[in-house]
């Protein structure tokens, strides 16, 4: 029998980091009361997501079927800018992440499986984290995901490989060592 972290309209839903930039770990955290469920995943993890869901949500704007609002940006009142629930104990490690908008609840549903355990038709995974958010709650998580991305180290404008405070030897300018700005 499957495990299923199952949040329907959690309080919050939200992609933080632990650690400084350049050694950050990336998580998902859905909490509900005192429930919390932390998955760890890579930072492309992170922004292929939260690209999606704002595509997503731009989809279903554009659909003349959706019956409630979809907001074009986050809600000022569902803006989280605060940390992630402490301690943290990971879930699992994500793997594969499948998005849909479910048309009858009009919300939008992630699923995310553990790295090996890729969702296929008849076998059920051992475990996942199911999420399902209002449209507002979306953009919101979407929006904080961003933030949580540029908080990391600066690129460097020749390559585009991220600078550490040491530096980092940039093949585009012929080796030269690059600081932070």
């Amino acid at each position: 029998m499957a495990i299923v972290h199952g949040f329907d309209s959690p309080q919050r839903f939200v992609a933080g980091t632990v650690g400084r930039p350049g050694e950050r770990t990336f998580f998902l955290q859905a909490s509900d009361g005192a429930r919390v469920v932390s998955v760890a995943l890579e930072k492309e993890q992170v922004a292929a997501l939260a690209e999606r869901v704002d595509e997503l949500l731009d989809q279903v704007m554009a659909d003349a079927t959706t019956v409630s609002v979809v907001p074009a940006m986050a809600p000022r009142d569902l803006v989280d800018d605060d940390p992630l629930e402490q301690p943290i104990d990971e879930e699992f490690r994500a793997g594969t992440m499948t998005l849909s908008w479910d048309p009858e609840d009009e919300r939008v549903v992630i699923e995310v499986f553990p790295v090996g355990e890729e969702p296929e038709q008849d076998v059920e995974p051992d475990e996942m984290l199911l999420v399902r958010l209002e449209p507002g709650r979306a953009r919101a998580f979407a929006q904080r995901a961003e933030r949580v991305l540029e908080a990391g180290r600066p690129s460097c404008p020749f390559c585009g490989q991220p600078i550490d405070p040491e530096g980092h030897l940039c093949v585009r300018a012929n080796g030269f060592k690059r600081r932070e700005p």
